[in-house]
């Protein structure tokens, strides 16, 4: 598994000079937002119809895709409008991750802890001992170990949730140990899941929408709207404008990071695109390569059932929602397929390509470590002339230093802990964008 994180973006240097720093809609009015149009980011306008006759074949319902928290495009099709509410199917397991950072850096959980702590013992039809190695950060991993080829592995009931191997062994897409997260979170704050979602999430980024359940699922409704404002928090580190949602750092790296060894994909809940293979729900083979080559390789996205998408690019500035009834593409519980179609159509409307280079380039390779940072960052970048910056989410520049040889190392001791972005600057006229957490 690699250690460190490299992120591409290639832009023009006249395209940079326009950047915008990143936008927050209002808190008190789902319907004030505002707008960049596709013609003054220079996109290619007459892709733009290509893109909504596929989102409309495809039983779209709504779809929205923001530029640094601007919205460029938002269409709704039939009858659905920006008050419809939809669910967000599994995409809403990324919210559940979010809560459960929340209530660990409240003191209320500890990812370590075994779920009996909160669900008491029985919870399963295990052994005690079986049991008693499931822990918090094995609901959120997928690796409870517990079978997931039962009649209906949403079954949240006891005898439904048997052994099949010890928890951390093996990595199964199971959707009811994911769903008993609730009842941890509740047990562990006191607070039913509503509440909790109320006091920490929506309230300080504006959104909608309810947690309702549904046969076993907990299942999360919205607008569109409210599924992009909690797109854009993601994609800001979780940070709403100047208002730190999360601030546990480290965790928020590990939930958008491979967290096991199976499905290097997956993350906290979250699906992790620009890895070395990705595996599937239902299935115990490994894939090689990437779900979403046509996707920045630092994408990742919630994916629910029936193509409900939220995907998010950091090093391009772009998230889109989706809302729909299921594609007629392939599609399945979760439709890893239909979001790299989506990002192909994404690809012609910028006039570019945001996708992974399958092929290799002429480029240099660069190397950026490690990745946390403690003290030194080193980078290793065959150019004659590059010039490398660290800046922080103001658009800050707080440190720089020229590279003129194969390696660069510089000292971030000084800089505080936190989540910021290295740019580096090349004789190709390239920027490379890089996210780094230093945890000095």
């Amino acid at each position: 598994m690699k250690k460190y994180l490299l992120i591409y973006l290639f832009l023009h240097s006249f395209c940079l000079l326009k950047a915008q720093q990143t936008y927050f809609p209002p808190l008190n009015n789902n319907l004030l937002w505002d707008t960049l149009s596709p013609a003054s980011l220079g996109w290619c306008t007459d892709k733009i119809d290509t893109l909504y006759d596929f989102l409309q074949q495809e039983n779209t319902k709504g779809f929205i895709l923001l530029k640094d928290g601007y919205i460029v495009l938002e269409k709704y099709f039939g009858t659905f409008t920006k008050d419809s509410l939809w669910y967000w199917a599994s995409a809403g397991k990324t919210i559940t991750s979010f809560l459960v950072g929340k209530a660990q850096e409240e003191g209320f959980l500890n990812i370590n802890d075994t779920t009996s702590t909160y669900l008491g013992s029985g919870w399963t039809s295990c052994s005690p001992l079986q049991e008693g190695n499931i822990q918090i950060a094995n609901q959120l991993t997928m690796t409870t170990g517990l079978d997931d080829g039962v009649p209906d592995n949403h079954c949240t009931i006891d005898t439904c949730l048997t052994y099949f191997a010890d928890a951390g062994t093996r990595w199964a897409y199971h959707n009811a140990p994911y769903t008993l997260l609730e009842g941890v979170l509740t047990n562990a704050t006191g607070s039913p899941i509503n509440t909790y979602t109320q006091n920490k999430l929506k309230n300080a980024t504006g959104m909608n929408g309810f947690w309702l359940t549904v046969d076993f699922d907990n299942v999360y409704f919205s607008t569109a709207r409210s599924m992009a404002r909690y797109g854009l928090l993601a994609a800001n580190h979780f940070i709403w404008d100047t208002d730190t949602l999360l601030h546990d750092t480290t965790y928020i790296y590990q939930m958008t990071n491979t967290s096991q060894q199976f499905n290097y994909s997956y993350g906290y809940l979250w699906w992790l695109n620009g890895k070395q293979s990705y595996m599937v729900p239902t299935s115990q083979i490994v894939i090689p390569g990437s779900y979403a080559p046509q996707a920045p390789s630092d994408m990742y996205a919630g994916i629910g059932k029936n193509g409900q998408l939220l995907s998010i690019a950091p090093s391009s500035g772009l998230t889109f929602v989706r809302m729909g009834d299921s594609p007629n593409s392939p599609s399945s519980e979760v439709s890893t397929i239909f979001c790299n179609q989506i990002w192909q159509k994404i690809n012609a409307v910028t006039c570019g390509s945001t996708s992974i280079n399958e092929e290799g380039n002429s480029y240099p390779e660069v190397i950026v470590f490690p990745n946390p940072i403690n003290h030194m960052l080193h980078i290793n970048y065959k150019s004659e002339f590059f010039n490398a910056e660290l800046v922080d989410q103001f658009g800050r520049i707080l440190l720089s230093q020229k590279g003129n040889s194969e390696k660069v190392s510089i000292d971030v001791s000084s800089i505080h802990q936190g989540t910021y972005v290295l740019r580096i600057s090349d004789r190709f006229d390239r920027i490379i964008i890089s996210k780094l957490i230093i945890i000095n």
